[in-house]
């Protein structure tokens, strides 16, 4: 499942949730020693039960390579916001808490300082197969004190998706690849100028979309500029760099040349289910700024089956603002698992990521979810590269890719982000003045722990 995460936790939903999480769980993970609890996120689609069918088989592999041992699977049905409230209920007792968590790089950071997980470092010094892990995943799961509390199973890719059909008929070509922010815009302007009755461009924005906007959107624009939102040396937030205001330039421009979506659907919480649904496979959209999940929508037996969409759709990388090296930008973030701080078994548990984590079971998982590979030798198997269209696309992104700085404030960060890119998406305040907000929210968001650029 591919992070795209919707809401933090809330005071409301942590009491509204409290008891069903409490019962999900049962007598704890550690009322039988022989018993591994995993716990994990299942998908409100029904139609969708790509984990269930993975772990079921896992399952089997380790308890038939751990005679005597038993693997108890505890699906949490819920929305992303709520999936989050519940797992945290859970985690604050040893009487409930799992043994295995699958833990989302989004608010991961939140767990770790509230104590709620247990660090792996000695575990993972004694597994070879983690140094397969390239270093930009496992930073994914390491936290200020340097300990690493989770194994990434994943990650997630993103770029451009475009309708070869709609740029056919606008005279652009249908292997486009741009090499500026300005080619974006100039190609979207001719859209909408040859094809009107289409959408030319999505760029995510809005609290509504919540961190489709911030991560798909806006900091696709801002990792491609000199700029970032956190400075790693002086552990600061940056406020006032001009890549900021430049970014947040690029969605007033989409907006108030109407090159995006009506700002009604722009700014409807199911925008994201609307755009994999409905714009693209029907032809309505012509360029997408967007995840490597998409597909997963797509495939036979999926809510919105689309099998013609790999010849249908092109795929660019997002360029750099101005061109500059690397010439490419992405994002990524992805989910890992993590052992309770309270876990009953969390010997047992890492046998089970080990089992989950071989080449052959990490690979099946990749493809199954339409994930990216985070292990070097599963990129570089001919089998994964070959296995859907688009993978060794996206694949080929992790090389330019940038992890959020998700600690604990940084979903208060995003949502502040997200209220200066609506602003400009509905006209109502420029990018000058949503910077200088977005600043005076990012001081009290962060405590102050600011760095003037």
């Amino acid at each position: 499942m591919p992070v795209r995460p919707t809401a933090a936790r809330t005071a409301f939903l942590a009491t509204a949730l409290a008891a069903s999480a409490l019962t999900a769980c049962g007598g704890g993970s550690g009322s039988d020693p022989d018993t591994v609890r995993i716990s994990f996120k299942q998908s409100t689609d029904n139609s969708i039960h790509v984990m269930d069918d993975y772990l079921a088989d896992i399952k089997k592999q380790f308890e038939k390579a751990n005679p005597g041992k038993k693997v108890e699977l505890v699906p949490i049905k819920a929305p992303d916001s709520e999936y989050y409230t519940k797992l945290q209920q859970m985690l604050r007792s040893a009487k409930t808490a799992p043994d295995l968590v699958y833990e989302d790089t989004f608010l991961i950071n939140s767990d770790i300082t509230s104590g709620y997980l247990k660090p792996l470092d000695a575990y993972l010094a004694k597994w070879p197969d983690w140094n397969r892990f390239i270093d930009t995943a496992k930073a994914a799961a390491k936290a200020e004190d340097g300990k690493t509390y989770g194994v990434p199973d994943g990650t997630d890719t993103r770029g451009l998706w475009f309708d070869k059909g709609i740029f056919a008929k606008a005279g652009l070509p249908t292997d486009w690849q741009p090499k500026t922010w300005d080619e974006v815009l100039d190609a979207a302007r001719t859209i909408k100028r040859r094809v009107p009755d289409v959408t030319p461009l999505n760029v995510y924005t809005g609290k509504p979309a919540g961190e489709a906007a911030t991560m798909q959107g806006f900091e696709m624009l801002l990792y491609g500029t000199e700029d970032r939102l956190y400075d790693d040396s002086a552990k600061k937030w940056i406020t006032g760099s001009k890549g900021f205001k430049d970014a947040l330039s690029f969605v007033e421009t989409v907006y108030r040349e109407k090159l995006g979506p009506d700002v009604s659907t722009a700014l409807d919480p199911n925008i994201q289910t609307i755009v994999r649904g409905d714009l693209l496979p029907k032809g309505k959209l012509g360029i997408d700024l967007d995840g490597s999940w998409l597909p997963q929508d797509w495939l036979p037996g999926s809510s919105h089956e689309w099998p013609e969409w790999s010849r249908e759709l092109g795929l660019a990388y997002m360029p750099t603002q101005h061109g500059q090296a690397p010439g490419k930008v992405s994002m990524s973030g992805g989910w890992t698992w993590s052992v309770p701080a309270k876990a009953g078994n969390p010997d047992l548990a890492f046998e089970f990521v080990k089992t989950m984590q071989t080449k052959a079971n990490a690979q099946k998982w990749y493809v199954a979810n339409s994930g990216i590979s985070v292990r070097e030798d599963v990129a570089a198997d001919p089998a994964y590269a070959k296995a859907q269209p688009g993978i060794k696309f996206f694949t080929d992104l992790v090389a330019s890719t940038h992890y959020r700085p998700a600690y604990p404030a940084y979903p208060r960060v995003s949502t502040a982000i997200q209220e200066a890119m609506e602003g400009v998406t509905t006209g109502d305040a420029s990018a000058e003045d949503a910077a200088k907000k977005y600043d005076d929210s990012l001081k009290e968001a962060t405590d102050n722990q600011v760095i003037e650029k």
